[in-house]
């Protein structure tokens, strides 16, 4: 007789008065013997053809070696963006129907952009952990409002708060290699080991993975686990050891044309590709390469070698896990996917940029300029992104970009390897599949059911298919409904082998964009536009379209540039809705979208009581060396450093500042030209003055910190510079938007949308 206890729980064994008289009973596992573990590695920015085992010519050895004995798939598609991939990856469902339209940065007040997945798609680690394995994320988060992401939380979007027991990676959607914001579980930590040291965040989210993975093993190996390890790689910045920064010199002197060439020929040979594969023409905007002056392809030349430097470097963090599951016998029932959330990025423009802000804030590199820093590309002075021919070499042989939903932004590596069951090892897999299917698949291959409730919450349906049989079979027809696809406007629509897809243009009203129609089971680069030809079916996918969009929660279509979503997404009650900001240090670093709003100038004053001895430190630093501004006192005198993409504001106090309770004010007044006037003064009295040539709006994707500087801003200190003195409070006022400002958004907003 089953005895139901108060608590809910259902008891099989025997309920006495005493416990002489009762017979005790466990649950059993809720899995049967041998589930598998999962790996789940999610590469960022990685176009269709960067990888060696999709055609190009820098070295990945681990990640071929995994495609020739796992399942390499062809047809992989995803969002053109990471948020909203990885959301699909993790839900199975499309991403406008679980709030994640674009970056989780945006909250723009509409359910389809919320940045925040619901708890009605309860996450592949929610659902696994019930089940009883481990659950482990490392590396890139961006699935939470960045709002939210500070100490103040909320919480309830965090990796922990979704399904995971562990957690150790970055937050934001990017961070710097050399200098990451790190997060552990639910609170951030400083950086483990300085550059100097050899560090790179790469390396350490393998050993956290690692180490997550070897306590589950070593302690109950009869438990298995499920790893979700995403890397900054291949976002910007591209960082790498200088040892594989001096492996690629010179490597791509030729240029885009050539080296895409020969990557597209590599794709037939290898037969990644048909063999009648037509090669997309060059974007508009991507320069033949010997129309390059000497500097420009020198510039371009060394961007590209850092970015094959980052790659190589990832893959041989890659083989680091690899080889650890295969030495605690791991390996053999481990299901190993790798995949890529969207294709190379446009965020480079069409030059390159030495800091990827710089594209953000709409300023065009100065390339002239750039060439006398060419050796600190790569390395930790520097935050680049690769020119548009290179991306679009990376997304060979397709058209366009990340953001885009033609094949260059939505089409993408996928490898799965599982000995235990896979068949054909090595052989390509040409189904049209989607993110949304990951998650469908894995809860197929362990045998799990999707649930209909996960935490007394009903779930919404799942949209994905397993790719299961694919795997047993790679000519497996698997059977889908029409995948959608929206992204800043631009749109998409597959169903049985045909697409119809525009490329929307910022500002034009959307019932004048130009659908193209492609055949994409005969036309694998969205060459041959049959619009014309076939006008009725065009029709068909175009009315398809706004039907799904409607039953995907897609609308309202909204086609602002990411400054103007940012503006938007100033939730009230968020940290950024206000106007004026008061610490009361010591507090916890606070990351980028919830840092004052200081483009339009601010008023920043520090109450603190300063030492007669030993007071040098940062008060305040928020960014990094590559662009930020940081308040400090060095041998005793007050600075101030606004660092515009290396291009150094400094101010300093003459005396130094005496001991005892000190009120230091420094006020930045925005100039109608976009530059801005310093005035710093020390109880009253202004000591040391200064103009800046230019204030940014986004000023670096790193945060701020209080009485340390956990990423130096300047060269003046190492970090993390902590103050020796007491900082009682620190208040931000933060100006009302003059009409001139405003003007001077409008031309940022103009830039950015005419790059």
């Amino acid at each position: 007789m089953t005895y139901k206890h108060p608590s809910g729980e259902e008891f099989h064994g025997v309920i006495g008065r005493t416990v002489a008289e009762s017979t005790p009973w466990w649950p059993g596992p809720k899995l049967g013997a041998g589930a598998p573990d999962v790996v789940m590695v999610v590469l960022d920015d990685t176009g269709f053809a960067h990888l060696g085992c999709y055609g190009s010519t820098m070295a990945t050895p681990n990640i071929d070696a995994l495609a020739a004995t796992g399942a390499r798939f062809t047809g992989f598609h995803t969002t053109a963006l990471c948020s909203p991939t990885r959301a699909c990856l993790l839900t199975g469902r499309n991403h406008h129907a679980v709030g994640m339209r674009g970056v989780s940065n945006f909250d723009t007040g509409f359910p389809n952009m919320r940045g925040a997945i619901p708890k009605s798609a309860a996450t592949l680690a929610e659902i696994l952990r019930d089940k009883g394995y481990a659950t482990f994320a490392t590396g890139k988060w961006h699935l939470a409002p960045m709002s939210e992401c500070s100490a103040a939380g909320p919480f309830a979007n965090w990796p922990l708060q979704k399904g995971f027991d562990r957690y150790y990676g970055f937050l934001q959607g990017e961070t710097d290699q050399f200098y990451p914001e790190l997060t552990h579980d639910n609170h951030f930590i400083g950086v483990p080991a300085r550059v100097e040291d050899g560090y790179h965040v790469s390396e350490d989210i393998v050993d956290r993975s690692a180490g997550m993975i070897r306590d589950i093993v070593s302690l109950v190996p009869e438990r298995p686990f499920f790893l979700y390890s995403a890397f900054g790689a291949m976002h910007a910045p591209h960082q790498a050891p200088q040892s594989y920064l001096n492996k690629y010199r010179g490597r791509f002197d030729a240029g885009w044309d050539v080296e895409r060439e020969k990557w597209f020929a590599r794709q037939k040979e290898m037969g990644v590709i048909p063999a009648d594969t037509a090669l997309a023409p060059r974007n508009p905007g991507v320069r033949p390469w010997e129309e390059l002056s000497p500097n420009e392809k020198a510039f371009a030349a060394r961007l590209q070698e850092a970015f094959a430097a980052m790659l190589e470097h990832t893959d041989h963090q890659i083989g680091r896990l690899i080889s650890f599951l295969k030495e605690i016998g791991r390996w053999d029932n481990t299901l190993f996917i790798l995949l890529s959330d969207n294709g190379a990025s446009q965020e480079g423009g069409p030059k390159g940029v030495f800091d990827e802000m710089k594209w953000f804030n709409g300023i065009p590199e100065n390339v002239d300029a750039a060439v006398a820093r060419l050796d600190d590309i790569g390395g930790p002075e520097s935050h680049c992104n690769i020119p548009w021919g290179w991306a679009q070499a990376g997304n060979t042989p397709l058209k366009w970009y990340k953001q885009n939903t033609h094949g260059g932004g939505v089409r993408d590596p996928l490898i799965m390897h599982f000995p235990a069951g896979l068949d054909a090892p090595g052989a390509f897999r040409r189904q049209f599949c989607h993110a949304v299917d990951i998650a469908p698949t894995v809860l197929d291959i362990i045998g799990i059911e999707t649930p209909s409730v996960v935490a007394g919450v009903t779930q919404m349906p799942v949209h994905g298919v397993s790719l299961k049989p694919a795997l047993a079979d790679p000519e497996a027809k698997v059977e889908r409904r029409p995948q959608f696809f929206e992204m800043l406007g631009h749109r998409g629509i597959w169903k049985s082998g045909w697409k119809a897809v525009t490329r929307h243009e910022q500002g034009k009203p959307f019932d004048e964009d130009r659908w193209e129609l492609y055949h994409l089971a005969e036309d694998f680069s969205e060459m041959n536009d049959l619009a014309a030809s076939e006008p009725a079916r065009l029709k068909e996918l175009i009315e398809l379209w706004w039907a799904e969009a409607e039953a995907q929660g897609a609308l309202p279509l909204d086609d602002r540039n990411g400054i103007a979503l940012f503006a938007a997404s100033r939730r009230p009650g968020m940290p950024t809705s206000r106007k004026r900001f008061l610490y009361r240090p010591p507090v916890s670093h606070i990351v980028a979208d919830a840092c004052p709003p200081v483009g339009r100038g601010w008023r920043m004053t520090v109450d603190m009581v300063h030492p007669a001895s030993g007071g040098d430190g940062a008060l305040v630093a928020r960014g990094s060396i590559n662009s930020g501004f940081v308040l400090y006192i060095k041998e005793g005198r007050l600075h101030f450093d606004y660092n515009c993409f290396h291009e150094h504001t400094r101010v300093a106090g003459a005396a130094p500042l005496s001991p005892g309770a000190r009120n230091v004010e420094l006020v930045v007044t925005r100039r109608a030209d976009g530059g801005g006037d310093v005035a710093l003064a020390v109880d009253g009295t202004e000591v040391a003055s200064g103009a800046i040539p230019k204030l940014v709006f986004m000023l670096s994707s790193i945060g701020m910190d209080i009485g340390r500087s956990l990423a130096p801003v300047n060269r003046d200190y190492a970090e993390p510079f902590a103050y020796g003195g007491t900082i009682r409070t620190v208040a931000f006022d933060i100006p009302s938007l003059r009409p001139q400002q405003g003007e001077a958004v409008a031309q940022v907003r103009a830039a950015y949308a005419q790059q």
